[in-house]
């Protein structure tokens, strides 16, 4: 159960948020009048605990919730223009893309962006050692600097989750992506990094140097 300090709480059932259906609509029970509240970080860690899923703090100081492939941020940022503080909830997608796919890629994100609220999604170009990649990013915000119903705040940031996870799953059957040849290619990848870690080669024969030269330990 959420609590707010002189405002009333509102629980959500556990057991119907973690499948998070594609066009399900959250509908949290309300506990009594909604009052106007200025949610923060602490309200929605209990939100994601209530919603069973597993969350941490970043470096920044953001919260952020992990999952195979993307990982979901609850971040508050102050708008020095209007001086409110906005909440948004940003997916970042790990799926690299060639930058020559960029424009195709925008073809199916625009598609999305016409048929959905949110997250509205964008391309990101990074440079990865020689080369350029793209990458996925949705986002859903809203301003709180002056105080939002409680309620109206709880659905909305549960049917933001439900959305970004939605995209990846519509994400991989608009391109047709093999999710069983990415996690094996994501395991092969981390195993050959623990391995160069320890020392062995990729075949887990022990390496060393000797006078300077790589060769096989006794």
């Amino acid at each position: 159960m959420i609590r707010t300090k002189g405002n009333p709480t509102v629980s959500i059932d556990p057991s119907a948020i973690p499948n998070f259906g594609g066009s399900s609509q959250p509908n949290p029970q309300q506990g009594g009048p909604g009052g106007a509240v200025v949610p923060d970080q602490k309200l929605v860690q209990e939100l994601l605990d209530q919603m069973e899923l597993k969350h941490t703090i970043d470096d920044d100081g953001d919260l952020v919730a992990p999952w195979e492939g993307f990982r979901v941020y609850f971040m508050f940022r102050s708008d020095e223009d209007s001086k409110n503080q906005l909440f948004a909830v940003r997916a970042f997608y790990d799926r690299a893309y060639d930058v020559d796919s960029k424009p195709s890629l925008l073809e199916v994100v625009d598609e999305w962006n016409r048929r959905t609220l949110w997250p509205k999604v964008y391309t990101m170009t990074h440079q990865e050692g020689d080369a350029s990649v793209v990458r996925l990013v949705g986002e859903a915000q809203t301003v709180i600097g002056h105080g939002v119903a409680l309620e109206h705040f709880v659905s909305s940031t549960v049917g933001w989750v439900q959305a970004a996870i939605e995209f990846e799953r519509w994400i991989v059957e608009q391109l047709g992506i093999d999710t069983a040849k990415e996690k094996e290619a994501r395991e092969a990848a981390a195993a050959a990094a623990q391995a160069e870690a320890a020392g062995e080669s990729p075949d887990g024969e022990v390496t060393g140097t000797v006078d300077g030269e790589t060769g096989d330990k006794a």
